[in-house]
């Protein structure tokens, strides 16, 4: 599910004062109702006394949610984001605390949230000073407070959306306004009472052992809901009776139930508050009761695991309840380690094998090509060689995805590719791919270029070179993993490390095992042809691909920052060049002018260098959003206004250095009867570009279940998005449209 954060204009209620009853001319005046495909969100006050001073004034956002929806109490439980109230409010009046209804459980899989359903109202005192000065309503002239509010809340199904509104409302300050008495009586009698005594908890070991006293007869011998207001201290979804008991002592009650396995709170004191069941409250009787009880015994060291790094707290809130809704991902996957993980691997493996058919990885396949036709006849030097190259590509692969697990633990938004997402290492790579292309072509021999003692280093050590080469394939190969490997990548996100790992291994051994085979099978290597002159032909023609791959970097580049990112990168692989030359030079002359350039290109790269790096403002950006205005950016904001409108989105999650992306690009979805078929259907076209890194587009792949580039997302409000396959064709957008 992509997650959006929905801002909807206040959809203002007014009927007209002559055609209303006597009674509600007492009514506030004006309104605010905010309406989701989720939930009916509306401000209502209740002042049984007027607006004065030390008059009793209630005001609250009350949500009706749609079947099956829900929000969040002030603890959310496992994951979610309790409802937050920020108001405006005239010169002597303040706001108290939420009154919180009590909440329900609400289980999610393996997982448990603490929540309301159906129709909750969130009343809020208002405190009324004498500093307070009426205003004087524009309608019939009576006074009138005016209160406004911004609210925001989470609301989830089997996904999450953020979601907020905006409120108003005009008091009337003189007579009852009982409108929605009924309404307050019922959120107020849902108000935990006060306990006379505050009870003990103490903890032992990795269990919380709760004693609450003073209970009121009508709860003793009932079993009774139990919600800490401190969250992530215990497990929530622990089940009465299996993993935490209850007990009876007179008006005593006492609990013991498990701490949570991903603590991050050792409070001193905890207020909690413990519920009747349904079947077991009376009309008019309190429900629940609330205790502040001190904590002793020594808590456990805490093994807190942060929940979904995001851009807001909302955002962040949304991607943990997502993960909880598809209920555990990690631990499903360790209860079935023989099905879905096996599976998993298998396709990692022949994600590997197909990329060496990339253009990405072209450039490297040749080279592995021409030094296995250098050592034809050769079998221990093929054998060596299939192993050298083996070994670095998947201990690269094993270093990057590590580094993206350990950097993604600490809560760092990073996904598959994200090493290119970084300008300085594109321009290392373009200086790179410069010098193979530079060499291949013959404008220079390593062995004339480098000192003498690297030359000797690099005959004693040739496998070095097939062991830089599976290095270098990997990290130019990784960006275009996507197509075959999105969902496993995916997967292995949620997974423990160490499986993890194992599926980034998988992926190395296919991208090697066409060059480890022909090192091991002779038969392979009598299908390349014999050593002679055509080779110092293919060499010169293969630095062609190399000058292809700089020019491609050089665009990426741009994309990232800029025309002048992209000329100031040119500029220095031409000083690069010009280097590189003079070292081919003789005598004193080589000394001369390889100075005068190394000096030239140093005093270049302070000049100007920054402007690899830097962030260009939007309108310097290379490029502008093809076919006009027909593809925006995406932003959350965005995709929320146009599902408030009713409108269906298509996202395309793309970037410079993906080249799966450029392809589906100019291909599908440059297609004109498709464009049309899009806007017969009024379907908004999203772009989120994440050539450079972005922690929002992060976050919403990962809400996905998805870690790279490219993915194609569907989305018509009040259904659920459809991903589409990496690889995109013409025929899957029309049926997913079709389905709209």
């Amino acid at each position: 599910m992509i997650l959006s954060r929905i801002s909807l204009a206040p959809f203002l209620i007014a009927t007209a004062a002559a055609c209303m009853p006597a009674a509600a001319q007492l009514a506030p005046k004006t309104g605010a109702v905010v309406t989701t495909p989720h939930v009916r969100a509306e401000l209502v006050a209740h002042a049984p006394d007027g607006v004065a001073p030390g008059a009793p004034v209630w005001v609250g956002l009350q949500i009706t949610h749609q079947p099956e929806w829900h929000t969040y109490w002030k603890n959310a439980g496992d994951s979610g984001l309790p409802t937050e109230l920020k108001w405006t409010l005239p010169a002597g009046v303040s706001t108290g605390e939420i009154a919180w209804p009590v909440p329900k459980k609400i289980p999610v899989g393996t997982l448990a949230n603490y929540g309301y359903e159906n129709t909750v109202l969130l009343p809020v005192p208002l405190e009324v000073s004498t500093l307070y000065k009426p205003d004087v309503a524009l309608t019939g002239g009576s006074p009138a407070m005016d209160i406004k509010l911004q609210a925001s809340w989470l609301v989830c199904r089997k996904e999450c959306i953020p979601e907020e509104g905006e409120f108003t409302l005009s008091l009337p300050t003189r007579g009852s306004t009982a409108l929605n008495k009924a309404a307050f009586d019922t959120a107020l009698a849902a108000q935990p009472q006060p306990l006379g005594a505050p009870g003990a908890i103490t903890v032992d070991g990795q269990q919380l052992k709760v004693r609450l006293d003073g209970l009121p007869a009508a709860a003793r011998g009932k079993t009774l809901e139990f919600f800490p207001e401190t969250p992530e201290v215990i497990r929530t979804a622990a089940v009465s009776g299996k993993d935490w008991t209850q007990d009876w002592d007179g008006a005593t009650w006492t609990a013991t139930m498990p701490l949570a396995d991903q603590r991050s709170e050792s409070p001193t004191v905890m207020p909690v508050v413990v519920v009747l069941a349904e079947a077991d409250r009376q009309p008019g009787q309190p429900v629940a009761w609330r205790a502040e009880a001190p904590v002793s015994g020594t808590w456990p060291a805490a093994a807190a695991a942060p929940r979904a790094a995001a851009v807001s707290p909302a955002l962040q809130a949304a991607l943990a309840a997502n993960a909880a809704q598809a209920v555990a991902p990690a631990a499903a996957a360790q209860a079935q380690p023989a099905g879905a993980f096996m599976v998993a691997l298998l396709g990692a493996l022949l994600g590997g094998l197909l990329l060496n058919l990339m253009p990405c990885v072209f450039p490297i396949l040749a080279i592995k090509v021409l030094g296995f036709a250098r050592q034809a006849g050769n079998a221990s030097a093929h054998r060596k060689a299939g192993l050298a190259y083996t070994g670095g590509v998947m201990l690269s692969f094993l270093a990057l995805g590590g580094a993206m697990l350990a950097l993604r633990a600490a809560g760092a938004q990073l996904g598959w590719g994200f090493q290119l997402q970084s300008p300085a290492v594109v321009a290392a790579l373009a200086a790179l791919f410069t010098l193979l292309g530079l060499n291949l072509a013959g404008v220079f021999e390593f062995g004339r270029a480098a000192p003498q003692s690297v030359c000797s280093a690099q005959a004693k050590h040739p496998l070095a070179n097939d062991f830089l080469s599976g290095v270098l394939a990997v990290v130019i190969a990784s960006p275009c993993t996507a197509p075959f490997m999105g969902a496993s990548l995916g997967f292995a996100i949620g997974l423990p490390a160490t499986q993890a790992l194992m599926l980034f291994v998988a992926l190395g051994l296919g991208l090697a095992l066409p060059y480890l085979v022909a090192g091991f099978v002779p038969a392979v290597a009598r299908l390349l042809p014999k050593p002679g002159p055509w080779m110092h032909t293919l060499r010169r023609l293969l630095a062609f691909p190399m000058f292809a791959t700089v020019a491609w970097l050089v665009w990426v580049l741009g994309q990232q920052s800029g025309i002048d990112g992209a000329g100031t990168l040119l500029a220095l692989l031409v000083c690069l060049a010009a280097v590189v030359w003079a070292f081919t030079l003789r005598g004193r002359t080589r000394l001369v002018i390889a100075t005068l350039m190394i000096a030239f290109t140093a005093v270049l790269a302070g000049a100007i260098g920054r402007n690899i790096v830097q962030v260009p403002e939007p309108a310097k950006l290379a490029s502008a959003p093809a076919d006009g205005d027909r593809w925006q950016p995406w932003s959350a904001q965005r995709v929320s206004d146009l599902s408030s409108a009713g409108r269906p989105v298509f996202i395309d999650f793309t970037a410079a250095w993906c080249v799966t992306c450029q392809y589906n690009k100019k291909s599908t979805l440059a297609d004109a009867e498709l464009l049309a078929d899009f806007d017969a259907r009024q379907v908004a076209m999203l772009r989120a570009d994440w050539t450079r890194r972005d922690p929002a587009i992060t976050a919403a792949l990962t809400a996905l279940g998805r870690s790279g580039v490219p993915v194609y997302v569907l989305q018509a409000p009040g259904k659920a998005p459809v991903v589409l396959t990496e690889i995109l064709s013409k025929d899957e957008v029309r049926a997913a449209l079709a389905a709209l």
